[in-house]
């Protein structure tokens, strides 16, 4: 006859949900290793949470120069309506002189 499994304490359980909830179960180089999970703020990880929510001007404040991104479609937008109101900004120029 096999021997039965005996039950986890209260205070043993407490300490099995801690530990599970503070380190997860990665394998390296073919064995188990438990390190310590990473911060997370609403359910992602730290990096995600400030490339969703960081604005530029903090970006650049902290030096995150790398997470700063740049709205093509928005860079066109600026560049076409510049060159419309250059062009008449030098039309009136010339009218002006004549």
């Amino acid at each position: 006859m096999t021997k039965q499994k005996r039950k986890l304490t209260p205070a043993e359980k407490a300490e099995k949900k801690r530990r599970k909830a503070e380190y997860m179960t990665i394998f390296v180089g073919g064995k188990q290793q438990r390190v310590k999970r990473p911060p997370m703020i609403e359910g992602m990880t730290a990096d995600e949470f400030i490339r969703a929510n960081a604005d530029p001007v903090w970006l650049h404040q902290h030096e995150m120069w790398e997470e700063l991104t740049v709205d093509k479609t928005g860079l066109e937008d600026e560049r076409a309506e510049g060159s419309v109101n250059g062009s008449e900004g030098e039309a009136d120029q010339e009218s002006n002189s004549a």
